[in-house]
């Protein structure tokens, strides 16, 4: 009997390589043809998939797109983030008695007299009664102890107007509560206020600067003028105050509005003849904020400090504007506007219109915090005539109470606060 071809007890590794090379070499080669023909067909979309899961997966030499860093990269003080989707300012206004308001004006000593309404006289306390509740979604309950952790050994600062102002000072009135009587502090030099928690060796502040830029109303106590003058590229006068801190919430808008031109300095206030020019209020507010973004690139670092911008809070001194009484404004008004389409003077949308054009040509990362249109529908929550009175009113005056109205600023507790629980959801779960 002929032994057989090949036995898998005798036969050598050597030869079942060949014999298989000889099995396979016709596949091989019809394998290899269409490989090369698919290749010269598809090569670039190859690459191009190839290219992408390479940028996705490896940390190769090839840069990876701002885009895809942005959305990678985890923000500083972040611990979450919000719901995909969510708008946390599109919403609506709910009543709510259970945890409103959050404190109670009389635990907060920290509240100017400009802003505490119970103390001066307002009847009632409807306003601090309401919740902002997005659609879809819910805010982030404030976390007081969370805040303080987060700034052990930190320093926060608020920039800007007497309405920053006001929503530093309630974010105070949201904190102080847990720190012991002994461990907290409040000074004031010149335009900077600071609120300091000794346990935490942290401290929250507030920086005097309504423009931002250098201008004619820098002083923190007096600077009631209406002939208004900024500084052309000044922001470093005011911005050598801001750097190293390690949360920083700017606001400017206000002082903006005293009609449609703006007094802007080319040269130095020091200067005996000012060279001053008149330029729209838009690209005066323009120059502004191209000033701002330019100081944060240049100062903050992204990888461990957060910058924020407060936009314009409303004004409510027309009541015509929310179908009401011509001559009338926020005085005795206790509700608030329910028409959820209401925006306000048209003044308002030039200058959203600029922050909107300015913000999206900038790479700049701040945080943008839109309060305008929430705090819209509020026209029951402003101080009105119910806050410390500066000067002597007349007898007309008390004879018609809307003719001294504040419908700028805002009770505490109150709307403020909220801005506050938004700041809070952006800096911990943006």
């Amino acid at each position: 009997m002929k032994p057989p071809l090949f036995s898998t007890s005798s036969s050598s590794p050597t030869s079942l390589l060949i014999i298989r090379k000889a099995r396979l070499t016709p596949c091989l080669f019809t394998l290899l043809a269409f490989i090369l023909f698919v290749t010269i067909l598809y090569g670039q979309d190859f690459m191009c998939i190839f290219s992408q899961q390479l940028q996705l997966v490896s940390d190769s030499n090839k840069p990876v797109p701002r885009a895809m860093k942005i959305r990678r990269k985890k923000l500083p003080f972040a611990i979450g983030k919000t719901e995909e989707g969510c708008d946390i300012f599109s919403g609506r206004w709910v009543r709510d008695e259970l945890t409103r308001p959050l404190y109670e004006e009389s635990d907060c000593p920290y509240i100017q007299p400009q802003l505490t309404c119970q103390e001066h006289g307002r009847p009632e306390k409807e306003y601090q009664h309401w919740r902002w509740q997005p659609h879809g979604c819910d805010l982030h309950r404030f976390n007081a102890t969370l805040m303080l952790e987060t700034l052990r050994g930190k320093r926060m600062m608020f920039v800007g107007d007497s309405l920053n102002r006001g929503q530093y000072v309630s974010l105070i009135c949201l904190l102080h509560s847990i720190i012991p009587e002994d461990a907290k502090s409040m000074e004031t030099f010149d335009s900077l206020t600071v609120f300091t928690a000794k346990e935490y060796n942290a401290t929250i502040e507030f920086y005097w600067a309504p423009f931002l830029l250098e201008s004619n109303a820098d002083n923190a106590v007096v600077h009631r003028i209406s002939d208004r003058v900024v500084r052309k590229g000044s922001i470093i006068k005011h911005g050598r105050n801001w750097k190293g801190v390690d949360i920083l919430v700017l606001n400017s808008y206000l002082w903006w509005m005293t009609g449609l031109k703006m007094k802007v300095l080319l040269g130095s206030f020091d200067d005996e003849v000012k060279d001053i020019v008149e330029v729209s209020t838009e690209d005066a507010y323009r120059m502004a904020m191209k000033s701002m973004l330019r100081w944060v690139r240049l100062n903050m670092n992204p990888k461990k400090t957060r910058v924020f911008f407060t936009s314009m809070s409303p004004t409510h001194g027309k009541s015509i504007d929310w179908g009401g009484e011509p001559g009338g404004n926020c005085y005795n008004e206790t509700s608030m506007i329910d028409d959820p389409t209401y925006w306000g003077s048209d003044s308002r949308k030039s200058v959203m219109q600029v922050i909107g054009d300015v913000f999206s040509k900038s790479k700049v990362p701040i945080t943008f915090l839109n309060i305008t249109q929430l705090s819209s529908y509020r026209k029951d929550a402003h101080t009105s005539i119910y806050k410390k009175q500066w000067n002597q009113l007349t007898p007309e005056q008390l004879a018609n109470p809307a003719s001294y109205a504040d419908c700028v600023h805002w009770c505490l507790p109150g709307l403020q606060d909220t801005w506050n629980e938004l700041l809070f959801t952006k800096l911990f779960y943006p």
